[in-house]
């Protein structure tokens, strides 16, 4: 059989070789201004976030760089999805120009009275055709009186004739060509003609490796405050998630040390994805956008659900085999599910992995950080959570025996 929990030092000392890089780059963050560390996107920084599609089928992220950069823009970054729209972020925020303001319409009060005023007027129907057979006829009725009087009596119908100078039906629009046939309703022909952003536009359109603008799906400006609020309700996320995954666990298992551990083994999987994101962030460029918050959730998620599947486990062998040392009843509970917990990580891994080879760019990153999650929370829950309970444990019981042994030697003095 083998014993995890004998050699959980080592787990430990493999935890702490991962955990460590990551954590001096995370700290690097703040005291290098963001030079090293974690490289945050617009979604948190404030800057502009442009999509667009182009006609052009060979158009490639590539073009769509060089030709921002010989604009100005250095430091966009380009990535294409598999709608084939290019989704271009930039830190700068003065590419758009200031939205007009939309003026109010004053309503001006009728006047109340004996003699109110009529402001409505007539109108004529769009589809009556002024022609002379819609004209009314008169017809003259006697009555006993001797007296005669007119009466209108239109002869017009709703099937009237139609004119004959009615306008013929519009033409059918053509079928879509090149990439305009990935465009959807959320297609918008729309291309900036104001601020630097129009500048911009001109010259991708003229650039002939790319052509003209078919669609654009998003032209947007975050502001620092809007990023600054992002930010904060990111960190409130994760905080809320975490205390509320301590409270349960605690009273799932009536103990705050299956809480806490479970905490504990939580907090190694997000700082070993959010460390190798500030490694690669250095060495590469790779940005912490939105999605990334989402798939730090998704990760703390699924770390407590394979630690809890471990934990239930213990809790069904401690009645079982009362009476046997706490450290082989984690033992044999932790072989008992490893093959569950493998298997159940190891579906999702293939899962990942297919959609980190041939899914879009633009979930490039957010797919490497659940897969990095998973695979982290797979060995928190069988290497560290469960280890970290025993060592809990067996310092409880050594910290109760001394107290008793000091109770009892308490009690031979006295006698």
């Amino acid at each position: 059989m083998f014993d995890i929990i004998g050699k959980r030092n080592w787990f430990f000392l493999f935890s702490g070789i991962i955990l460590v890089p990551g954590l001096i780059f995370i700290l690097l963050t703040p005291l290098t201004g963001g030079q090293v560390g974690m490289k945050f996107s617009v979604d948190y920084t404030g800057g502009t976030i442009w999509e667009i599609q182009f006609n052009n089928p060979n158009a490639n992220t590539a073009d769509v760089v060089r030709v921002l950069n010989a604009n100005g823009i250095k430091d966009a970054d380009v990535s294409e999805d598999s709608a084939h729209y290019f989704t271009v972020r930039t830190k700068e925020t003065n590419l758009l120009p200031a939205p007009t303001p939309i003026p109010v319409p004053s309503v001006t009060p009728t006047a109340s009275g004996p003699t109110p005023t009529p402001t409505a007027t007539p109108t004529v129907a769009p589809t009556a055709s002024p022609t002379p057979t819609a004209a009314p006829t008169a017809t003259l009725t006697a009555g006993p009186t001797s007296s005669s009087s007119a009466t209108a009596a239109p002869t017009a119908s709703p099937t009237a004739t139609p004119s004959p100078t009615a306008s013929p039906s519009p033409a059918p629009t053509p079928l879509p060509t090149g990439r305009d046939q990935f465009a959807n309703k959320s297609c918008d022909r729309h291309v900036p003609t104001e601020g630097p952003l129009a500048k911009v536009a001109v010259a991708l359109q003229a650039d002939p490796s790319l052509g003209p603008i078919s669609c654009t799906r998003m032209e947007t400006t975050v502001g620092p405050i809007i990023s600054a609020e992002l930010i904060q309700q990111a960190v409130l996320l994760i905080l809320l998630g975490s205390l509320g995954i301590l409270t349960w666990v605690g009273i799932r298992f009536h103990s705050i040390k299956f809480g806490a551990t479970a905490l504990a083994a939580l907090l190694h999987d997000v700082i070993v994805v959010v460390g190798i994101f500030a490694i690669l962030g250095t060495l590469f460029g790779v940005q912490i956008d939105a999605l990334f918050v989402t798939a730090i959730l998704t990760v703390i998620g699924f770390s407590v659900h394979d630690t809890i599947v471990v934990y239930d486990r213990i809790r069904e062998n401690k009645a079982r085999h009362a009476g046997e040392p706490f450290d082989q009843i984690v033992n044999h509970s932790i072989l008992q599910t490893f093959g569950r917990s493998i298997n159940t990580s190891f579906t999702v891994v293939l899962t990942l992995t297919a959609l980190l080879f041939f899914a879009g760019a633009s979930i490039h990153y957010f797919v490497l950080a659940l897969l990095i999650g998973i695979v982290s929370g797979t060995y928190s829950s069988i290497f560290n959570a469960s280890p970290l309970l025993v060592v809990w444990q067996l310092w409880d019981d050594r910290r109760r025996a001394e107290r008793l042994a000091l109770a009892r030697g308490g009690r031979r003095s006295n006698n």
